[in-house]
């Protein structure tokens, strides 16, 4: 496994959340808690070849991407909100090579990053599932929209594509997750479907105008770049 980059060095404290986060803080921790809550636990190291691999979400931890501009987000990410992680990429596969992306959180600081995107999951899916506020201010609904293409451009990236020529679709283990991919369409002013798939939960758009909309809120101003 060959080591792609690091922060582990970095000396920027991270800080157990005591209270309610900041709007920068609680977009990053959100962000970054949707895009693990996209993903499956990884295997365990001592799991045999034969035995397979925990199917059902986890709001937090180490966590492995099979695409690369999802661990790249991830790291952008982490390092916003001062973590000390570590990228590591595998290739693997005989006719089909594939690689993972690992990002391993270092051991000191492993409780304060729970808590950090435990935090900003639950801070975030209570202002997203909360319907209007009545007398909101212009910054807070501004941060609500966002909030929104977050959650979005984080399935858009680490959840399973379902793609079809008349919508388009993420698959997710995690209801909640879906549940909130709804909510945070309708702030869009999108409307989105929610049916079960074959293990799974599918949240799809329609094809034309509610599809721009869903990919210009949740693309990035700057470009994923590769590390190292």
């Amino acid at each position: 496994m060959a080591r792609e980059s690091t922060l582990l060095d970095r000396a920027r404290p991270l800080v157990t959340p005591a209270g309610p986060l900041d709007w920068p803080t609680l977009a990053d921790a959100f962000e970054a808690a949707c895009l693990l809550r996209c993903t499956p636990a990884p295997a365990p190291a001592s799991a045999s070849a034969g035995r397979r691999r925990p199917t059902g979400p986890r709001p937090a931890g180490p966590a492995e991407f099979n695409r690369e501009d999802a661990a790249l987000r991830m790291l952008h990410l982490l390092d916003r909100l001062a973590v000390p992680v570590r990228h590591e990429r595998a290739v693997g596969g005989l006719r089909r090579r594939y690689e993972l992306h690992q990002l391993r959180v270092a051991p000191a600081a492993q409780s304060s990053y729970v808590a950090l995107l435990d935090t900003g999951w639950r801070q975030a899916r209570r202002e997203l599932l909360g319907g209007p506020v009545a007398g909101a201010s212009p910054t807070r609904q501004a941060w609500r929209a966002r909030l929104a293409a977050a959650a979005w451009r984080s399935a858009l990236l680490a959840a399973g594509r379902h793609v079809r020529r008349h919508i388009l679709g993420v698959r997710l283990a995690d209801r909640e997750l879906a549940a909130v991919l709804v909510r945070s369409a309708a702030m869009l002013d999108v409307p989105a479907l929610l049916r079960p798939g074959a293990g799974c939960f599918v949240v799809s758009v329609a094809d034309g105008p509610d599809r721009d909309r869903i990919l210009d809120a949740a693309a990035l101003a700057t470009p994923l770049r590769p590390t190292g």
